[in-house]
């Protein structure tokens, strides 16, 4: 493995102008080739350019996360989101010209009809005619981070943000917790207006969008955006369905039985991250403590993940410290002209700290493994497969919880399985919450509200926020940034945790075949769609019949459920 380092990779902002030129070269020289050979040396002068671009817009979004109040950065994600459509409508016109050309089957066969099909949904969700819709659309959502990174509380000594502060919703006092809750949905409330605001405008410029790209409504559109190709509305609907009908009553036992080990007359949401009086279990140490023992898990487990964490770490590719001004979160971005990965959190001493950084090194380790592939379009899966290598390193890292926990490795174990279980009602619930959203995009704030307090009935009736005003009124979702950002990627977290507890499952019986699965399927890529991908790797898909019962039942098992 080469090293890079972080702050040596150099990224200059595109001239507009260079890069159209570019493309128009890049397409005659398609055009005109005489061969097979020549078209496909300008596909690959495309993907290099696509790879400049998607680092310079990759370095800007991130620098812009690590500091929300710096002008500079500002400035230049603004400009970034202002080039951005344009680069996109060159993009996609290069996209079509192959795509519609006699020699469509020779792309095909070079680099298999998926990507074709991945062509396709780009193709169907941009035209100049959105630009300025998508330009206000960034600048909404990055409205939305600034103002959510602007939060900052004082509470028990510390000045805290919003990543910080959830740190005190596993402490094991009940009214320390109760605190801290009502200080941060205070903050919400606080701030009701202009989170109404932003999300509102957002809702009329992606359905704005869709009504120029002649979609009935946002959500066709959004699906298009996610790039599924293998599945469809009524398959969501029809697995949401089975979450309702199957693992919400096992999550009502498990709230039930939550609430006799807390010693509680009532479970209120403040109760909700601790299973017993002990509270939630938490690393033993620090950052720079967990980054060693990270290195030592990593190195134990085999399989290139040692090296390349030692990659990362040397290259100063990660960046996992909360402090002032950082946006919240965690996510893992790429830069490929380099051919690395970089991992974004926000270390607050919870489990969520291990949790978070096996989820983001399971992006990153894939984004790696697949670095050689192309094009380009396959560094990534659709996000439904992408999240499947994040969430089964989580469990497969299971052996080595030791290192971080000590003696409460096992009821940490026991934790995240729990909280895997309770998190498929949840992610259903946001993604049936977008559908009623974007069905019905002139709904007012109140009427919004009133759509996830539905939800809340129908996925979690066991939830009670008692004096928690915002919450209690239907505002749960405001913090949920996927839902400002990211419309319908939510469920895909349910979609690879059922996969992730598939490999669990695996990893239990056969933990070396576990891991050869697992790196093999890192290396395809987005070379597949999501339900090809997981086959591959011996899985079932979670919209077969049966698959979902199955894993419920064994985790259900492991739990005394």
């Amino acid at each position: 493995m080469t090293q890079v380092d972080f702050h040596a990779i150099p990224v200059q902002t595109p001239d507009p102008e260079a890069v159209a030129t570019r493309y128009g070269e890049i397409t005659q020289a398609f055009e005109s080739a005489e061969d097979a050979a020549g078209r496909a040396k300008a596909i690959e002068r495309w993907d290099d350019l696509r790879r400049e671009l998607q680092t310079w817009g990759a370095m800007v979004g991130l620098r812009f996360q690590q500091d929300t109040r710096d002008e500079q950065r500002k400035a230049a994600l603004t400009e970034r989101d202002e080039m951005s459509p344009k680069f996109a409508e060159l993009e996609i016109a290069l996209m079509r010209t192959m795509r519609d050309s006699e020699h469509a089957s020779e792309i095909a066969e070079r680099f298999g009809q998926h990507v074709l099909d991945v062509w396709d949904t780009s193709i169907a969700s941009y035209d100049p005619a959105i630009e300025q819709e998508t330009i206000a659309e960034s600048k909404g959502s990055a409205s939305y981070t600034e103002l959510v990174s602007s939060a900052s509380f004082e509470f028990r000594g510390e000045t805290l943000n919003l990543s910080q502060l959830q740190k005190y919703a596993t402490h094991a006092d009940r009214q320390v917790r109760h605190d801290a809750a009502k200080l941060r949905w205070g903050w919400f409330q606080e701030n009701a207006e202009r989170l109404d605001e932003i999300f509102h405008e957002l809702v009329g410029l992606r359905a704005k969008q869709a009504g120029k790209l002649d979609y009935p409504t946002y959500v066709e559109l959004g699906y298009r955006r996610m790039g599924r190709v293998d599945y469809d509305q009524k398959d969501v609907e029809r697995y949401r369905k089975e979450v309702r009908e199957h693992v919400v009553p096992l999550c009502s036992r498990i709230r039930e039985q939550q609430r006799v080990s807390l010693g509680v007359d009532t479970l209120m949401a403040w109760d909700e991250a601790v299973y017993d009086e002990l509270g939630a279990p938490k690393p033993k140490g620090d950052h720079d403590w967990m980054v060693e023992r990270a290195h030592e898990m990593f190195g134990e487990m085999g399989s290139g993940l040692g090296e390349f964490f030692q990659l990362m770490d040397g290259g100063s590719l990660l960046d996992l410290k909360a402090r002032e001004g950082k946006a919240g979160g965690g996510f893992c971005t790429s830069f490929p002209t380099h051919g690395v990965p970089y991992i974004f959190a926000n270390f607050n001493g919870t489990k969520g700290d291990v949790l978070v950084f096996t989820h983001e090194m399971g992006h990153a380790f894939q984004c790696y493994s697949s670095r050689e592939q192309k094009p380009v379009d396959y560094l990534w899966p659709t996000a439904d497969g992408a999240e499947v290598h994040s969430m089964s390193l989580e469990f497969l890292t299971w052996p080595h919880m030791e290192k971080f926990f000590g003696d409460d490795a096992e009821r940490f174990r026991r934790t995240h399985l729990t909280d895997s279980l309770l998190f498929l009602p949840y992610g259903v619930a946001v993604d049936h919450f977008q559908h009623l959203v974007y069905e019905n995009p002139t709904a007012s704030a109140a009427e919004r509200l009133g759509m996830w307090q539905e939800m809340e009935r129908m996925y979690l009736p066991w939830r009670n926020w008692g004096d928690l005003e915002r919450p209690a009124a239907g505002g749960f979702w405001q913090g949920q940034l996927h839902i400002y950002h990211y419309p319908f990627y939510y469920i895909d977290y349910t979609l690879a945790g059922v996969c992730a507890m598939q490999f669990w499952v695996k990893a239990e019986k056969d933990r070396e075949q576990a891991m050869v699965d697992y790196v093999a399927l890192c290396k395809r890529g987005g070379e597949a769609p999501f339900q090809d991908l997981v086959r591959s790797a011996g899985l079932t898909s979670p919209f077969d019949e049966g698959c979902l019962t199955e894993v419920v039942a064994q985790a259900g098992e492991t739990l005394g459920l």
